[in-house]
């Protein structure tokens, strides 16, 4: 009873001891924290993150060199191949070497052994421990191949100090991929694992330089070197103090780690642009820090691949104080006048305006709004695409106004800006002011939309893609090609009027912040845009060519605003610099003519020719705009034959009629219009025969139109610095500026004006009546309350 009995345990100790055997690999096998690693387009390390146990363990690679595998195994494991996880020859040489020795002088582990010894934590070496290594080892080669067991090795062997596995030992210690050792140096890691203590500069230099050479001339014993390759390795210098790993794109990688945790990523950068970049953003830096203007963020983007090039989140090196961690590629910021090259595209596509079409820009309130350009002037009318050259503000506005803010919201959310999550009645016609927020990487996405529309149309043969609007990316597998997910449909902004608006943005001139013009060089197109945000607290600069789209914001990271920090001083130039270190290549965009028309347009307003323009062009326009209006401005009216006084058939002679085209501004608009065009000529009076019936029949229009206040409603009266209310100036344009004009308010008489047509007013709360007679008889009159 007693033998069957022992067999039962033995079988059952059997049975545990095969289930633990089956069972005893770590699942992972490594679980260690990893440090994070982003190498550029070149596969060479542009930024590195130490894990967070404080070692430099980087993520394997998916192969090992031959030249580190060969130094390795000849080093640690000659007989790798040929064993099953345990070397019992050299468990026996270690066992004598150590007998002989009286102390531990061999281990005699395989590489197998060694993977579960490190897989375990390094416990203390007994012979119980050895034993479980040798189980654990067999097991391993079941369930891995070779190579897989040596790449776990060389990712989780010591190499010195805080130095885990070859990935990080080679950037260390040589500052290179180990895909590109020498064999000198992949024979000085081979053996580091072994005593990695050797690799301190300051000492055992001549034991490690004993041990690297040993390892090559075993290289060259197995037929691995011949001798004129061991001998020049032989000669090749030990390396010195460890290297500092790069950062050469440090928000890249903080911005890749908050998305995907610690890893080994594989980036869209190209390397020496990158530094390129970073080096004339340095240098742009250092004449804005001069202006307390202390961060500076730049992206560069493929428009082909629609991956980013460089991607420099601020400036390198900054002091703490202006917080060097932000990343200012993603941050929202307010955009200035960013958005009006969207609004303008859009109006264009919907038919709703022409490229040269004139738009008002005289002052406007609306309730509490009263936008102003930027050098707090007016130009009466002006051209759509010079307005958004110009960025002036008020035509923008009243566009706006005209377009709708809710279709512009939704549209801007659609093209990826999606930082405007209020409600469009939120920011209201601000919207297209920069009363919103936007990222530089959302401003690079939309011109990498416009510029990859325009650059693929042909080959599209007319259709579109929607993912060319995407953000660009940033890894290198993620690829756009121009010829994926197309369809027919445009999408809000068609090629059409994607290219007018890069038409528009071509010229090289943009005025300053006092109205001059600041002129760029350049010998290359580009459509590009600056913005100014309220405060001077935000700078941009983004424009495209159609091989790259640069994008540049400058400013404070705490949102301090200083004085000089507009879009055209302190981010345009380094935008032209960066455009003038970058490959030349595809000058301009080719015209996508099925989606333009030649269209006749009225040669001073822009308009659809209209029954009586004076003069007419034919101009290639998106053929959305044959759905616009004709020119209003331009009126038939009949002069005499001098053409001095206006006339009528019914009261004039036949022999005294002439018809003659007139372009005819409203009052307000050709006050400030007839400054800057002195051919512009207002309505010439009536002929006195012709006078009284001209009123009798309401055929004349009053020449007045009042500036400030525009519109009938509420005016609340200013207040200066006590608190004090002070007087509203009130301001009459008038189309014969030299004509006098009588005040009243109330019916009261307050005075007479001379071609500068304006009055300090400063009336009671409650309602009130101001009339304007001019000398010639004329009235205006305006009701309004004041609060």
């Amino acid at each position: 009873m007693r033998r069957p009995r022992k067999r039962h345990i033995a079988f059952g100790l059997f049975a545990l001891v095969f289930i633990w055997w089956l069972f005893c690999l770590p699942r992972p096998l490594f679980d260690a924290p990893l440090a994070t690693v982003v190498f550029d387009r070149q596969e060479q390390l542009l930024s590195a993150q130490i894990a967070a146990d404080g070692q430099w363990r980087m993520p394997a690679a998916d192969s090992l060199s031959d030249r580190l595998g060969q130094a390795i195994i000849s080093f640690e494991d000659q007989r790798f191949y040929r064993h099953w996880g345990v070397d019992f020859k050299a468990l026996a040489r270690a066992i004598r070497q150590n007998w002989r020795a009286g102390q531990v002088v061999s281990g005699g582990s395989t590489l197998s052994m060694q993977v579960i010894r490190l897989s375990r934590g390094n416990p203390r070496r007994t012979l119980w421990q050895k034993g479980i290594e040798v189980l654990m080892a067999w097991r391993l080669e079941w369930s891995y191949t070779k190579d897989e067991i040596l790449r776990y090795w060389a990712a989780n062997a010591s190499f010195g100090g805080n130095v885990v596995g070859v990935e990080a030992a080679a950037w260390r210690y040589f500052g290179r991929s180990p895909m590109d050792l020498s064999w000198a140096e992949a024979a000085t890691l081979a053996v580091l694992p072994n005593s990695p203590a050797l690799i301190h500069p300051g000492r055992s230099r001549d034991q490690l330089l004993r041990k690297r050479n040993f390892v090559l001339d075993r290289l060259l014993a197995n037929g691995q070197l011949d001798s004129l390759t061991a001998d020049l390795a032989k000669a090749e210098p030990l390396p010195q103090a460890p290297l500092a790993l790069p950062r050469r794109a440090p928000h890249l990688l903080q911005r890749l780690v908050q998305a995907h945790g610690p890893g080994r990523y594989y980036s869209s950068i190209d390397g020496p642009l990158q530094a390129q970049a970073t080096e004339l953003l340095l240098a742009h830096h250092q004449r804005l820090n001069e202006n307390q203007i202390h961060n500076l963020a730049l992206q560069i983007t493929e428009v082909a691949t629609g991956q980013t090039l460089a991607y420099v989140g601020n400036v390198p090196g900054l002091d703490a104080r202006y917080s060097p961690d932000v990343d200012l590629v993603q941050a929202a910021r307010s955009p200035g006048s960013l958005l009006k090259p969207l609004l303008y595209g859009l109006a264009l596509e919907e038919g709703l305006l022409l490229p040269r079409q004139l738009l008002s820009d005289v002052p406007v309130t609306f309730r509490q709004f009263s936008p102003a350009n930027f050098n707090e002037d007016f130009s009466g009318a002006v051209p759509a695409d010079q307005a958004l050259a110009r960025s002036l503000n008020v035509p923008f506005v009243l566009l706006l106004r005209e377009y709708g803010i809710d279709k512009m919201h939704a549209y801007a959310r659609k093209l990826g800006f999606d930082f405007l999550d209020q409600p469009a009645s939120h920011y209201g016609l601000s919207l297209v002011l920069g009363g919103c927020e936007v990222s530089l990487e959302q401003m690079s996405g939309w011109f990498l939309g416009l510029a990859r529309q325009q650059r693929y149309y042909y080959e599209r043969q007319g259709h579109y893609a929607p993912l060319d609007w995407e953000k660009p990316s940033l890894l290198q597998d993620e690829l756009r090609s121009p010829l994926d997910d197309l369809q027919e449909q445009s999408g809000p902004i068609g090629a059409g009027a994607g290219y007018a608006v890069l038409q528009a943005l071509r010229q090289l001139e943009r005025p300053n912040e006092s109205g001059e013009w600041q002129r760029f060089s350049g010998d290359r197109s580009i459509a590009w845009k600056t913005g100014t945000s309220f405060g001077f607290r935000d700078a941009w600069a983004v424009g495209s060519s159609p091989d790259y789209v640069v994008a540049v914001w400058a400013g404070n990271a705490d949102g301090e605003g200083r004085p000089g920090l507009v879009g055209v001083q302190a981010a345009a130039p380094l935008l032209f610099q960066v455009f003038r270190s970058l490959p030349r290549g595809q000058d301009w965009f080719e015209s996508p003519y099925d989606e333009l028309r030649q269209l006749p347009t009225c040669r001073s307003t822009g308009y659809l020719r209209g029954p009586y323009c004076a003069a007419t062009d034919s101009s290639w326009s998106p053929k959305t705009g044959i759905r616009g209006a004709p020119c209003p401005y331009h009126q038939r009216i009949f002069t005499d034959r001098s053409g001095s006084y206006r006339t009528q058939l019914s009261c004039a002679a036949d022999e005294d009629v002439r018809p003659t085209p007139w372009l005819v501004l409203p009052a307000r608009e050709a006050f400030f219009y007839q400054r800057d065009h002195p051919e512009y000529r207002p309505l010439p009076d009536w002929s006195p025969a012709c006078r009284g019936l001209a009123e009798a029949n309401g055929a004349d229009q009053s020449p007045m139109q009042l500036i400030y206040p525009n519109s009938p409603g509420r005016i609340s009266l200013g207040r200066n610095w006590k608190g004090e209310k002070v007087a509203t100036v009130f301001q009459v344009a008038h189309r014969e500026p030299e004509t006098s004009i009588h005040w009243h308010l109330d019916e009261q008489y307050l005075g007479r004006t001379n071609r500068f047509h304006s009055f300090e007013l400063m009336p009671d709360p409650g309602s009130h009546l101001l009339t304007l007679v001019d000398e010639n008889g004329y009235r205006l009159s305006y009701h309004f309350e004041v609060l």
